[in-house]
């Protein structure tokens, strides 16, 4: 039998390794965005599970609206990358650093 600390479990996996990707790896912007889409998916995670056993649709609800600005992040992160890698050809994170002036 699967319960809600199984579901818990597992989420919090999902958040702690989101959490240490963008820790360990500060130079590249794709490998970011993914970490904050990870982090995104693990509160989803927890409302669905939690919405589930507590037999109420409030936690799913908030998922469509989370899914909504998780899809709008990252369509608009991604057009800034194409943007920044078109004038800089690099998406170093350490390499656009630099302003122009």
């Amino acid at each position: 039998m699967i319960t809600i600390e199984h579901y818990m479990s597992l989420a919090a996996v999902l958040f702690l390794l989101s959490i240490a990707g963008i820790f360990i790896n500060r130079r590249n912007v794709i490998l970011l965005l993914m970490c904050i889409e990870l982090m995104l998916l693990a509160v989803n995670f927890n409302f669905v599970a939690l919405s589930r056993f507590l037999g109420g649709l409030e936690g799913q609800v908030f998922v469509f609206f989370i899914l909504t600005v998780a899809a709008a992040e990252a369509a608009i992160g991604l057009a800034i990358l194409v943007v920044l890698f078109r004038n800089r050809r690099s998406i170093n994170v350490d390499e656009l650093d630099a302003m122009k002036g």
